[in-house]
């Protein structure tokens, strides 16, 4: 964990939590745009989601398991209510108008729900995963396994809560697919795109702080 003043530390919470929030509203909003990979459903939320395990595992590693923890208990209610009213004025694609709002949204509300509990469990987990294993040698085995144990939690999760029995009978049918797919699809996104990703932001953000430390007063 590296050393920072409360100030930098203030800051780097904001732009954390902005962060988060911004990704699951994002993938509330792509959850609820299916398509076909390879002969199989899946949606498009899957490969924005491995965004948020990316930022709490540099968190860990740089700021330590409870400065990930804050950021997540800051995230979560802020995140349910600003994914819940984008969720229902832009439902499955479509701008619905502001309208929308003064309508009880039951689908949207489960997607939302589901989002909030997906997220503090597969978070919760990712950074437990993340911190017992983050001293061994080999720097990737950390963030491999953390995000591929958080992500099977995070799926399953969300797509139970959001889909099973859903007014959307599309989903309802496909969910136990559609969250395989889905999870398969962050497995390999992550292991081919975002531990490569975090070990150059690592070692780029070590090397600006170490010449910022090394800079004369």
């Amino acid at each position: 964990m590296i050393a920072t003043t409360p100030a930098r530390l203030r800051t780097a919470l904001v732009w954390l939590i902005a962060f988060h929030v911004f990704i699951i509203i994002a993938s509330n909003y792509l959850v609820q745009l299916p398509f076909t990979l390879f002969g199989f459903h899946t949606t498009w939320g899957a490969f924005s989601f491995p965004f948020i395990f990316l930022a709490s595992d540099l968190t860990v590693r740089l700021l330590g398991k409870q400065t990930a923890r804050r950021v997540i208990s800051r995230v979560m209610l802020p995140a349910l209510l600003v994914s819940y009213v984008v969720s229902v004025l832009f439902q499955e694609g479509a701008f619905r108008g502001f309208g929308a709002l003064n309508e009880f949204n039951s689908f949207v509300l489960r997607i939302s729900l589901a989002s909030f509990l997906a997220y503090a469990f597969g978070q919760l987990l990712d950074i437990q995963v993340f911190d017992r294993l983050r001293k061994l040698p080999q720097w990737w085995i950390a963030p491999s396994t953390s995000m591929i144990i958080g992500n099977l939690l995070d799926t399953f999760v969300f797509f139970s809560v959001a889909f099973w029995r859903s007014s959307n009978e599309f989903m309802a049918a496909n969910w136990v697919e559609i969250a395989s797919v889905d999870y398969a699809t962050k497995v390999v996104v992550c292991i081919m795109l975002f531990v490569p990703l975090y070990g150059l932001l690592l070692n780029a953000i070590l090397r600006l702080l170490a010449g910022r430390q090394s800079a004369p007063a």
